[in-house]
């Protein structure tokens, strides 16, 4: 979501006359888009202030300027001890008010003393209705926001409050969008959502439609090759998007569905609003009409309360299920949530053996799902260069890193490459190839 951020932030700076460039030397602007979700959001934030305020400095000295803002969910929850505490800073806003950028810019930029700016507001408008067209490439691999905010309010979580209620775009800008990605080289659109599958937006007869209806739209597209979602709720895993799994081909094998926690007890406590049998049913739902599909998964470990028999029904849940990959982490209170304010608060240390038997669980798990793809030909879309000559990085359906050694014109390109190394973290290959590949002059 904060990649698809930054992009527009782009997009709404570029009619002032703004471009993006790699490294921050002598920019004229530098926007750190932050996130709020993992421990010590906050602390990272001035760190990185403290770094890229010498960039500046060194610009100030040979008599130039740049904005300094930091944009995001941090901003949203922080923005004036941000203010306070760094100086530097000439803007901080919120993820609601990006369509307010240019207006920001010209007030920093053009008035006696450069006044410094504190945008966290919500607007009774949606963003997205004033923001220009998506008219930056994202390349082949392309994110497309839907849904934003949440209102489910789990006990541990920020986001209702960084980035407020649930908003649905109307299924037609969700496709209009669609289509300038696609014309900009799309052919795999992930469609992000604070809690995606909550998407409840307006349809072309002006009826409520949901994530499944803008799945069968895009898959519509004939130039759309692979469809992905994320995050989900399992709360919000309908009938109807279940089935879209086994009904709608261009709908990769791949769900990142968080459960957080195997016990029900946890799962009351952090107010999920789901227990672990649903997470089950759905489980089994998907995997009786896609016998492919793969699951990752968020767990955080160690949250208030936690025994050591609810952490047994953690690692209980992940063997029944099985995961291709999952992100986990220590409990760290957020201010401002209910569970900041609970009782039964776990060591670090207790929290940290808890949190390595779970990876190495996880991390076990996806290495022999990966030793699954050992002599398998597989397709693989390839959306970047390696770090290596000649390398290219594509991504499989399962959304494995997949290392190749092929030339460039096969950037942007599916192609099929039989896995000969197997790896913890990523697979490799060579590229199957129907002829040779011609052989570059001497």
């Amino acid at each position: 979501m904060n990649v698809y951020d930054s992009r527009r932030m782009a997009d709404v700076l570029r009619p002032l006359g703004y471009a993006e460039v790699d490294t921050p030397e002598d920019a004229d602007m530098m926007i750190l888009n932050t996130c709020h979700i993992r421990e010590k959001a906050t602390d990272k934030v001035f760190s990185e202030i403290g770094r890229l305020r010498e960039h500046k400095k060194e610009k100030e000295a040979r008599g130039g300027k740049m904005i300094m803002a930091v944009a995001g969910c941090v901003a949203q929850a922080e923005g004036k001890f941000i203010m306070e505490r760094a100086p530097d800073i000439d803007m901080v806003f919120g993820p609601q008010t990006y369509h307010e950028l240019p207006e920001m810019v010209l007030k920093v930029t053009g008035m006696i003393g450069r006044p410094r700016i504190v945008n966290t507001d919500f607007p009774p408008e949606s963003k997205f209705d004033r923001l220009p067209e998506e008219n930056s490439s994202q390349g082949v691999s392309a994110y497309l926001s839907v849904q934003e905010g949440c209102d489910k309010f789990c006990t541990f979580c920020v986001v209702p409050y960084t980035r407020g209620a649930e908003f649905s775009r109307p299924v037609q800008d969700v496709i209009d969008e669609a289509k300038k990605l696609i014309e900009a080289g799309a052919k795999e659109i992930t469609l992000l959502g604070q809690n995606v599958n909550a998407y409840h937006g307006t349809g072309h007869n002006g009826s409520q439609a949901d994530l499944a209806d803008v799945i069968h739209e895009i898959a519509q597209l004939p130039e759309i090759e692979r469809i992905r979602y994320s995050t989900s709720h399992p709360r919000d895993m309908s009938a109807h998007l279940i089935e879209a799994h086994g009904t709608v081909q261009k709908l990769m094998p791949f769900l990142h569905l968080p459960v957080q926690s195997g016990s029900d007890k946890i799962l009351k406590a952090m107010n999920r609003k789901h227990g672990r049998d649903l997470f089950f049913e759905i489980i089994d739902q998907l995997r009786a009409l896609r016998k492919d599909i793969v699951f990752s998964s968020d767990f955080i470990v160690g949250f208030p309360g936690e025994t050591e028999q609810d952490h047994e029904d953690t690692l209980d849940l992940i063997r029944r299920v099985g995961f291709a990959s999952a992100y986990s982490f220590k409990y760290s209170a957020r201010p401002g949530t209910p569970a900041a304010n609970m009782t039964g608060l776990l060591r670090e240390e207790v929290k940290a053996q808890r949190l390595q038997e779970l990876q190495d669980l996880i991390n076990a798990q996806q290495y022999a799902y990966n030793l699954t793809f050992q002599n398998q030909v597989i397709p693989v879309l390839f959306d970047r260069k390696g770090h290596k000559d000649g390398q290219l990085l594509g991504r499989s359906a399962f959304m494995h890193s997949v290392h190749v050694n092929a030339p460039d014109s096969f950037l942007g390109q599916i192609a099929p490459v039989h896995i000969t190394r197997p790896a913890p973290n990523s697979l490799s290959g060579d590229l199957v190839l129907s002829e040779p590949l011609p052989q570059a002059a001497e």
